[in-house]
């Protein structure tokens, strides 16, 4: 069993920055990969970012270089950092975890970026 947790979200205006989050707990040892994805209301969960155990990242298309996804395994932390955000980039963010068996999911934490 993972749990996860994100923290990081909140107001942010156009073209700001931010850094998401995610503390991974229980049997971290068994994580694949992780990743981060993101959902607004009405709309299905994207993929934003994924990460392997071994650090090999890949980005959404619609990241556009503004995005940088990284791990830390000592830590069993994983962070999200978002540059020059724009408002369609408002969501809910999800950080999540496989196993192989089965994926695991955060709560999300809400991202808005309005003026």
């Amino acid at each position: 069993q993972v749990r996860l947790v994100e923290s990081g979200g909140g107001l942010v205006q156009p073209g700001g920055s931010l850094t998401l989050s995610c503390a991974a707990a229980g049997s971290t040892f068994m994580i694949n990969a992780m990743a981060w994805y993101r959902q607004v209301p009405g709309k299905q969960r994207e993929l934003v970012a994924s990460i392997t155990s071994g650090g090999s990242a890949e980005y959404a298309d619609f990241v556009d270089d503004r995005c940088t996804i990284s791990k830390d395994n000592a830590k069993n932390t994983m962070s999200l950092q978002i540059d020059s955000l724009k408002a369609e980039d408002t969501a809910v963010y999800y950080c999540s975890a496989d196993d192989t068996s089965r994926i695991y999911w955060g709560q999300g934490t809400q991202v808005t970026v309005s003026s």
